[in-house]
């Protein structure tokens, strides 16, 4: 039998790449295809996420002191755990709107 909350789910799969993220939504494709990269400000020992993917690429090797870029993924692994889960969860929210009334079920690879 089919699950009603299957029709309004985005199941998405994501590849964590050294120098691309990409998401795919199933029944969609590839919908996202962006850098690795998250800039933070930091400001007394605190960091703040300013951008994600091609806004944080823009920034590397271009910003002051108080901003980093950083790219969580070293030759194919994560390197930077808390950096790489920011980077997920922009990605998982500027793909899946919450238009939906279930969510989404995905995998990392």
């Amino acid at each position: 039998m089919l699950s009603l909350a299957g029709l309004f789910s985005s199941d998405m799969a994501i590849d964590l790449g050294t120098a691309n993220t990409l998401v795919y939504v199933k029944g969609r494709g590839i919908i996202l295809n962006e850098p690795s990269v998250v800039a933070y400000h930091v400001k007394d020992g605190r960091k703040q996420v300013l951008a994600v993917g091609e806004d944080a690429k823009l920034m590397l090797g271009r910003t002051p002191g108080s901003i980093e870029a950083i790219r969580p993924m070293r030759e194919g692994v994560i390197a930077d755990f808390d950096t790489a889960e920011e980077m997920i969860k922009h990605f998982i929210r500027k793909v899946h709107k919450r238009t939906t009334f279930s969510k989404p079920k995905i995998i990392v690879c």
